[in-house]
């Protein structure tokens, strides 16, 4: 819980370059990348409050085991869903309100049983501790497309 924390506040430390935008590392802003992991991580959250614990099973899956040893996504092979595609004209105080929403989410994902679940298109089903790492996992690949934008 404390490293996904600690990214969302990386995410915060570039507020002030929202708007900014290098079309040749991606096709969207700075804002758009910090709404999104925002997003995905309250989506998430509200997902696995719900789910019934009692429910969860799990399975192997390779393409999980890769992404989870090297803790890395690769860039452009997946599309979001529209539920966490953030709006076309965001501001900064949109932004400051998703960092809150998404530091608020990570506690309440910390609250959840462990075998509270959501269920990854690619992944399968997550429990608790899985679903906190993948979001790790996918806020640290924002926060390095980031990076390279404001570098």
């Amino acid at each position: 819980m404390e490293k996904l924390r600690k990214v969302v506040t990386q995410l915060e430390s570039y507020l002030a370059q929202f708007e900014l935008n290098n079309e040749l590392i991606s096709n969207v802003t700075i804002g758009w990348h910090i709404e999104h992991a925002c997003l995905v991580i309250i989506k998430i959250t509200d997902t696995v409050k719900k789910s019934n614990p009692d429910n969860f099973s799990s399975k192997f899956n390779f393409k999980k085991l890769v992404v989870f040893m090297t803790g890395k996504f690769p860039r452009g092979r997946a599309k979001a869903p529209a539920s966490v595609m953030p709006i076309e004209n965001i501001d900064q105080l949109q932004l400051m309100n998703s960092i809150s929403n998404a530091k608020k989410a990570i506690i309440q994902l910390n609250e959840c049983s462990k075998n509270q679940y959501f269920q990854h298109p690619i992944f399968g089903n997550l429990n608790k501790a899985s679903t906190l790492y993948f979001l790790g996992i996918h806020t640290k690949h924002h926060l390095r497309i980031i990076q390279e934008i404001a570098n």
